[in-house]
Formats: structure tokens, sequence, C-alpha cells
């Protein structure tokens, strides 16, 4: 609930923000990091990707529309931590079937309210993402000392993985809507639910499958593709699910990633991936699509990044073929898409799902779907079944 008592946000650099408290009373820590999005608070809480980080609406008023079971993107908030300037003391929806406030204080998330959200944003563009906790009710009583140590305790996102605690503890499947064309494996990572209903309804059997799974466990489903979904954490961290990509890929199944997934076909492909300084995040992120000279507005989640070149093609390092850059970021050329040109195989680094522009980016799930209905012959040096059949299921 929206609180008097007094709340503070400490950063690891120790500056702090004095407000109120908002939704749960305690503490919480994670990455400070902040969404530029001016509505959608609902679908960033309960992005599976904001795992570990405490989010800072730059928009100042939250809260407006009130929150509902159907825009859910997972079946939980995420969010370590909530920090926004002015909360709406109202819902103005139709649609609301509770507050915001409401669901922050269900299910347990600290946050805070009544601080200047614009020199908390400021300052991390200016220093970076850093770690940061929330403190309210006994622990605001705490002293300055006391809250900065407990802050610098907590792991920096760099080298975590944490796709086991967001992705789905048991396979399932989302029916195909309509005439079934295909399947498709959906590696968990951190999936949204708006993704699952785009490939459905592109004829898909989706099978959603646990972080955890092999290759072998894979490729027995016979799936016409694979896709691996957004994620929290650090792809470095994230070998098992790399390897698994790779020999998948040497397989010859035709491949979709987005976000997270757009990070792993980079290291899968041996390209190197590096830490945003403090990443980008909102729903009004411009990127060329350099095929056609367009530009999207796209919805993006990611503190990570892959490293390769921007102009022209290049030799995969891992022995994948011919890659190239397809999409780059307008606000600071940094890497949003790869298209392998000797596989069936390709990733944008944003969220085609979502409605950023509204609609700009979700040609992606057709193209997907082409790929799957008609893949482009590849490399037999590169398609190779039987790569996987000796892996070690403990691998």
């Amino acid at each position: 609930m929206v609180g008097s008592e007094p709340a503070v946000l400490v950063l690891e650099d120790g500056s702090r923000y004095v407000g109120r408290a908002y939704g749960a009373v305690g503490r919480t820590f994670g990455e400070a990091v902040f969404s530029t999005g001016m509505t959608g608070y609902q679908e960033t809480l309960t992005d599976p990707s904001y795992a570990g980080q405490i989010v800072l609406m730059t928009a100042p008023h939250i809260g407006n529309t009130g929150t509902n079971d159907e825009d859910m993107e997972s079946r939980q908030i995420w969010v370590a931590g909530y920090v926004v300037r002015e909360p709406s003391r109202i819902v103005s929806n139709y649609r609301a079937q509770r507050s915001l406030d409401d669901d922050l204080v269900a299910q347990g998330v600290v946050g805070i309210s009544g601080i200047d959200t614009r020199a908390v944003t400021r300052h991390i563009r200016s220093a970076g993402a850093m770690r940061a906790g929330i403190f309210s009710g006994p622990d605001f009583e705490l002293s300055d000392g006391e809250q900065l140590e407990l802050v610098l305790s907590g792991a920096p996102m760099a080298g975590r993985n944490l796709s086991e605690e967001v992705s789905t503890p048991e396979p399932f499947t989302v029916p195909a809507v309509g005439e079934k064309v295909g399947s498709v494996a959906v590696l968990d990572l951190g999936v949204k639910t708006s993704t699952l209903n785009n490939l459905a309804a592109r004829g898909l059997d989706v099978h959603v499958l646990p972080q955890m799974v092999t290759a072998r466990d894979v490729l027995e489903l016979e799936p016409s593709a694979l896709f691996f979904s957004n994620g929290p954490g650090d792809p470095a961290a994230s070998d098992k699910h790399v390897e698994l990509l790779q020999d998948v890929l040497r397989a010859g199944v035709p491949y979709f990633g987005i976000c997270f997934g757009n990070q792993l076909l980079g290291r899968a492909l041996g390209l190197g991936t590096y830490k945003l300084p403090f990443g980008h995040r909102g729903i009004n992120q411009p990127v060329l699509d350099k095929r056609t000279g367009r530009v999207e507005i796209t919805s993006q989640n990611h503190g990570f990044a892959v490293e390769a070149p921007l102009e022209g093609t290049f030799d995969s390092p891992a022995g994948f073929g011919r890659v190239e850059v397809s999409h780059f970021s307008l606000n600071d050329n940094v890497v949003e898409g790869l298209n392998c040109l000797d596989l069936n195989a390709f990733s944008v680094q944003y969220h085609p799902e979502a409605a950023a522009g509204p609609h700009d980016a979700n040609y992606l799930f057709d193209r997907f779907l082409e790929m799957i209905t008609n893949p482009r012959t590849t490399d037999p040096g590169i398609r190779n079944p039987a790569v996987s059949s000796d892996k070690k299921d403990d691998e």
C-alpha cells in the first residue's frame, strides 16, 4: 500500500533517496535499472527477464489502470523491488480487477515511492546499473552504514544464471490455433505468455520445456523448430544452454531466439557478450533493419549484448558458416539481431510479441513460420543429425 511511513533506496555507491513505502514493507536487494515505458507496467512487473532487478519507472505516474489477470506475462511478479515517483491514488480502467499496490502487497514486492526518479535515472545513466536495496519498516531504522553493507553483500548481475529461478518446473504444451502446420520446442528461460500465444496463433504446437533439458530431450520431440526465449541473467553463465543450442543447430533444426535467446545464439556461434552500462529497457527503443532500411520501435529489456561487426558478413568462430548482423540500435549501435546465412537460424535482441510500435516487429513470427515451412538448403558440413547421439544426459 501507499503509506506515510518512510523508505529509502540505497545504491552501492552510497547514494541515498528517501521516500515512502510502497507495496510490501521490509527490505529487498537487486540490480537497480530503469524502464522508459510510459505504459505497460503490469507487463514489466510480470516479465521474468526482470528477476533479480529493482526496477525504476521513468514515467512519473504509475498505477492508473490497475491490474488484471489477462495482462499477466507470466505466473507472478518477478521484479526484486519497485521504484515509482507518484503512485495513482485511484484506479481508472474498466478492465481493472484490483490496484497495483494490492498486487505488490499480495506478492511481497517491496517498493518505494515519492522520490525523484529522474534524478536516479540520470545517476544510473552516468554511473551505470548497480546493486541496490530498498529499506522500509524496521529496516529503515538501520544505520546508513548497515544498509550500505547489506547492499554491497549482494551478488552483482554479471556472472549470475537466473534461468533456473524463472523457468517452468514441468513441460507443458500450448496447442496450435487453427490448422496445425508444425511444432516448436521452446526452451523456457523466462518466456512470456504473449510469446507462446503468438507462436500458437501461427499453427504451431508449442512445447514449453524446462531450462535443464538436454539436446537429446529436444530432438526426441522431433520439433519443426527450436525457440529460445527471453530471460534474466548473464549469458556467459549459461554454457549448458549454449551447448544445447549448438547440438540442435548441427542437427539441422531451424532456430529463432529473442532477447536472451539472441545472446545465446551469439555465444553458440562463437561470439562474445558483454554487459551494457545501463541496458535497454522500455517500449520505445529504435532499431534499424539493415535488410529493408526500416526503423522499428521496439520493446526491450536487456543488460547484456553480443559483440559482432555491424557491417558485412563474417565467419562463425565456432564453425557455423557465415553470419551477419541483421539489426542494430539507433541509440548506441548495439547489435539487435543476428542472421545465419548457412543455417536456418536467426535472432533479435528485442521483444516482437510486445506492442511497442505498436506492431513493428510482429512480422518476425511470420518469418519464423516461413523458415519452418520452407527451410533453405544449409551447408552439409554444418548439418549433422548424428552430432548429439553420444551426448550424455548429465553433461
